[in-house]
């Protein structure tokens, strides 16, 4: 597979590049590099993959996915088989202070994928999508097969869009496109925004950590290795019509143009005592609290039904939170010589 890869510098686009050229395939990863949060470590990342053994297979370029002709070149001159769309502007409490740049990376980046691939064909578009989508949806776990019409964020709302538009697309276009909701997912080279970051980090320093909702807060933890094996398996498995569609009572996990939602998570929910617990046991020190009242746009509950995955895949996402933190917290103190 010839592979464009947005967002490569990113948490999630990194360890997905060094996947697949390891598999052989070779990877174009593009991404603007933006300081969201710190560029150093996005430089890291790709000198990793710049200094491993299978460097050759990948190629970087510097591109904002918000620039239409510059993304329609990159099309033009590579004819990519496969596309894995992972940039955007992240973070729900951002999104209440920056909303542009969401509009401009999630919805006009994302636009311009889709533009690409209606007009130099691809065989699959898989893209990101977010656990955020929920929203006000009390149902558990929760189910790509429920409805998702409540979003409590502006990011939720873009990538809830991002679903849409790719509908619209591959109903139109018969571009086959996969959606992949992802679920808080942690791990080495993590985003620094992100809540183990954040919590090894005043555990380390001997600060309080934040908890809000006075921590009553549980989530569906997600290992980036399981992410990654759920990505790398369904990236070949390009979707098909679902012949059963019944435009009358519609499944909104799947459709009647080669289209189709999955979520990507551990399947269990823990609470977050519980994962500062893995945290404070891989790193030998105790945390102290601050509670803290909901944040506008957060949910208190996240829970994923992975059945769909599994069924298409034969994979089903088991990496436990010892090891996960334990794999973490180890390139955690290594990278920041702790």
């Amino acid at each position: 597979m010839h592979i464009l890869i947005t967002g490569a510098a990113g948490f999630i686009g990194y360890h997905l590049a060094a996947r697949l050229i390891a598999e052989g395939h070779t990877v174009v990863g593009i991404d603007n590099l933006n300081d969201y949060y710190d560029v150093q470590l996005k430089k890291d990342r790709l000198a990793q993959l710049a200094a491993g053994p299978n460097a050759a297979a990948f190629h970087f370029r510097k591109l904002d996915l918000a620039d239409g002709a510059g993304v329609a070149r990159l099309f033009a001159e590579e004819g990519f088989t496969h596309v894995v769309n992972l940039a955007a502007q992240a973070g729900v409490r951002y999104s209440l202070k920056n909303p542009a740049a969401y509009v401009q990376s999630n919805l006009v980046g994302f636009a311009n994928v889709l533009e690409g691939c209606r007009n130099t064909p691809v065989e699959h578009l898989l893209f990101a999508s977010s656990s955020s989508v929920y929203g006000m949806n009390a149902r558990r776990p929760y189910s790509p097969h429920d409805n998702v019409d409540h979003p409590v964020s502006l990011y939720a709302a873009t990538k809830k869009s991002d679903e849409l538009m790719a509908h619209a697309y591959s109903h139109l276009f018969r571009i086959p496109c996969s959606g992949l909701r992802f679920f808080t997912v942690y791990g080495p080279w993590g985003r620094p925004d992100m809540s183990p970051y954040l919590f090894a980090t005043a555990i380390v320093r001997g600060e309080p950590i934040k908890l809000f909702n006075g921590g009553r807060m549980r989530r569906d933890f997600t290992c980036i290795d399981d992410i990654v094996e759920g990505l790398a398996r369904l990236l070949p498995l390009a979707p098909e019509p679902n012949a059963a569609f019944d435009p009358k009572n519609p499944d909104p996990a799947s459709s009647s143009a080669p289209w189709r939602i999955f979520n990507i998570g551990n399947g269990r929910s823990v609470e977050l005592r519980d994962f500062i617990a893995a945290i404070e046991d891989a790193l030998g020190k105790k945390a102290r609290f601050e509670l803290l009242p909901m944040q506008p746009g957060d949910v208190e509950v996240t829970w994923a039904d992975t059945a769909d995955l599994t069924a298409v895949t034969g994979f089903s996402p088991n990496t436990s939170l010892q090891e996960g933190i334990a794999r973490f917290a180890a390139w955690y103190r290594e990278y920041y010589r702790i």
